[in-house]
């Protein structure tokens, strides 16, 4: 197996690692911050507190764990990644626009 290494320059293969390791670095924080904002997600529902604070709070926290999992582990702030990002995003708010609107028709 050939190490292609060897075919460009050392300076890019320097950047390139250091790019890997600071990619890496940043998806273990990602994951590290996802696991406690369960725990504290957890420890609030099994400390009974009061469901006007509690479901606002879970709510949050679940959109920003979904934001951590689609720009750190799915690599959606790349580069390429515009036209699934757009898809996503658009069926976001497909999805979004009709629960609400459903929604309205049953209260009105």
């Amino acid at each position: 197996m050939e190490n292609n290494t060897h075919s460009r320059p050392a300076h890019q293969a320097e950047y390139e690692k250091k790019q890997h390791r600071e990619e890496m670095k940043q998806q273990v924080i990602s994951f590290a911050l996802m696991i406690l904002f369960t725990f504290i997600a957890f420890g609030m529902v099994i400390m009974e507190i009061s469901s006007f604070f509690v479901i606002p709070t879970l709510i949050i926290l679940a959109v920003v764990q979904v934001a951590f999992q689609l720009y750190y582990f799915m690599h959606m702030k790349n580069k390429g990644h515009d036209m699934p990002a757009m898809m996503m995003y658009g069926g976001a708010a497909v999805g979004a626009l009709t629960i609400i609107t459903f929604t309205s028709i049953i209260w009105w």
